[in-house]
């Protein structure tokens, strides 16, 4: 899903950016009374965007407002609808877990985490641990953010993470790999006086 978000992400503003750029170049020139193809509405400084005519040429049809409006509100949906798509991290719902008879269970995927949340919380120096599945139901992959007490190391805390959270996880699932992204931090605390 994030992928292919990227990709019309990325298609929708190179379109948005082209239009843009070719006709806010277009306005330019005309404006600066430089040379514009002869199709182009407007071919000087003096000329109007919009003139008298154009703007009251449908003013009496009684569809023209509704026909205006339905199609300002769809845009304006549309627009609403991409803007939430980019703050939502897609979450991964459920795992497909070999069962070893060819067939698949279903884990669900807050379950996972839940699992993997408490292995890492066990851990010596972790004082709190939040994990999110994402990737696809065949290959999930794992973010981990880690904060650390003052005392805790961060290479053993990884490596025990590696080594017992995750591993119990791959194991239990029956999955080759579970890739994992770690951040960690350390919990904010005041530095110790030394007499």
């Amino acid at each position: 899903m994030t992928v292919v978000l990227r990709r019309v992400n990325r298609i929708l503003l190179g379109l948005a950016g082209l239009l843009l750029v070719l006709g806010g170049g277009a306005v330019l020139a005309a404006a600066l009374d430089l040379p514009v193809p002869s199709w182009w509405p407007w071919s000087g400084p003096a000329d109007v965007l919009l003139s008298t005519a154009g703007r009251q040429r449908w003013r009496d049809e009684g569809w023209w407002w509704p026909v205006v409006i339905a199609v300002l509100g769809v845009v304006v949906l549309l627009a609403l609808w991409w803007l939430l798509v980019q703050f939502r991290r897609a979450r991964l719902a459920e795992v497909l877990v070999e069962t070893g008879d060819g067939e698949a269970a279903v884990l669900r995927g807050r379950a996972l985490e839940g699992v993997l949340e408490a292995d890492a919380a066990a851990q010596e120096g972790v004082a709190k641990v939040r994990v999110a599945l994402t990737g696809r139901r065949t290959a999930p992959r794992t973010r981990v953010a880690l904060l650390l007490e003052p005392y805790a190391s961060p290479g053993d805390t990884l490596t025990a993470l590696s080594t017992k959270a995750l591993a119990h996880a791959r194991t239990s699932t029956g999955l080759p790999a579970l890739p994992t992204e770690a951040r960690l931090r350390a919990v904010k605390h005041r530095a110790r006086r030394v007499n």
